[in-house]
């Protein structure tokens, strides 16, 4: 925050919604991304993806508040491909029974590049690295990558020539048609947002403003939530396969995170280990995974990438539209001034917690989809 805060002479809020824009290319791209993973397979979809990220952060690295922003949401648009990739390879290659356990490690790897973000490139640049030079090294490390997905990924029989303008908005319709699909992305999306709202953007600011943590400690304290998540996305998967049902995992996680995002607004500072909140915070939140794997065996297994890109869609578009909204609300509380205190923080972001109570209680409205309804 305060490197950029100084090169794009923006304050906390303009780099957050500047940060932001990431959201606003990957939820729509996400169906982009879907679609075109059923129908070209991945070896056409996914290095473009990567080209693009590397277009999106040559353009970030420039410093200039117009290009910057048009970076971070190719940024976005790019992104998304990495996931839904990921859980297309994963679903559509290895057992249905493996399913949840699969998609959980494709978030594990996922989730350990934003948590690097934080505690391995968030120190560098406060140690004297230029960000305009780590966002260059990540251009240069994106078209890389870009050449070695096509060199390395599978290729796909061409699908039968027809109307493809038709066959997408069929393959998007028949998945947006089906309740359990937005359940899924709904709750998704509400599990979500204490990780890619309160945490990646508001995280370290937060426990400097009311703990009083130097920076370097609050970058380490919140770098524990992705690091949960690389524990909880497979774990929790895992789990859910070996019960052979995903609606108790995904009721229990969710209700550890109320306890944990609860704890962390209202409770006693300092009174749990250091780190043991975040990480455990993290480990729930990685719950959300198994809402991909849902959406999979609630939908035909030919719109795999579709129904993955759906959920996508629905879980980030709230956390695009939501973003500025609590940064308006926090903006409120304090009436604007320039130090944040706890209350403010609290006043914010109380209705986040009142939203993952609800995805608690929207599972319950979810039909049980795991290998024991169809063993039984």
């Amino acid at each position: 925050m305060p490197e950029l805060s100084s090169a794009f002479g923006l304050d906390a809020l303009g780099v957050a919604s500047l940060v932001g824009l990431f959201y606003y290319g990957y939820s729509p791209f996400s169906l982009v991304a879907g679609v075109a993973l059923d129908r070209l397979g991945p070896r056409r979809v996914i290095p473009i993806g990567a080209a693009i990220v590397s277009v999106g952060s040559l353009l970030f690295a420039t410093g200039d508040t117009a290009l910057a922003g048009v970076g971070r949401f190719l940024q976005g648009a790019g992104g998304v491909f990495a996931l839904v990739g990921a859980v297309f390879i994963a679903t559509s290659n290895f057992p249905a029974s493996r399913a949840a356990t699969l998609i959980g490690a494709t978030q594990m790897f996922g989730m350990a590049g934003g948590s690097a973000g934080q505690f391995l490139v968030g120190p560098a640049i406060s140690g004297g690295l230029p960000w305009q030079r780590f966002w260059g090294i990540m251009a240069i490390t994106g078209a890389a990558i870009a050449v070695l997905l096509y060199l390395l990924l599978p290729a796909k029989e061409r699908s039968a020539a027809g109307d493809w303008r038709r066959a997408a908005l069929d393959s998007l319709g028949a998945v947006f048609r089906n309740p359990q699909s937005i359940l899924c992305g709904l709750i998704a999306g509400l599990l979500m947002l204490p990780t890619s709202i309160f945490d990646m953007v508001w995280g370290v600011r937060f426990l400097q403003d009311t703990a009083g943590h130097p920076y370097a400690e609050a970058v380490m304290r919140s770098a524990t939530v992705p690091l949960g998540w690389i524990i909880g996305s497979p774990l929790l998967g895992w789990l859910s396969d070996v019960l052979g049902r995903r609606k108790p995992v995904l009721a229990g996680a969710g209700a550890v995170l109320f306890a944990c995002l609860a704890w962390i607004l209202f409770g006693t500072p300092g009174l749990l280990p250091p780190y043991l909140l975040g990480i455990v915070t993290g480990i729930a939140s990685g719950a959300v995974m198994l809402l991909y794997t849902v959406i999979k065996e609630a939908n035909p297994p030919h719109l795999n990438g579709t129904a993955t890109g759906v959920v996508n869609f629905v879980n980030f578009t709230l956390s695009a539209l939501l973003g500025p909204v609590f940064a308006a609300l926090l903006r409120s509380a304090s009436n604007g001034a320039a130090e944040l205190e706890l209350e403010h923080y609290q006043r914010a972001f109380g209705p986040m917690l009142a939203g993952v109570g609800i995805a608690v209680a929207l599972v319950f409205a979810l039909r049980e989809t795991g290998p024991a309804t169809y063993r039984s």
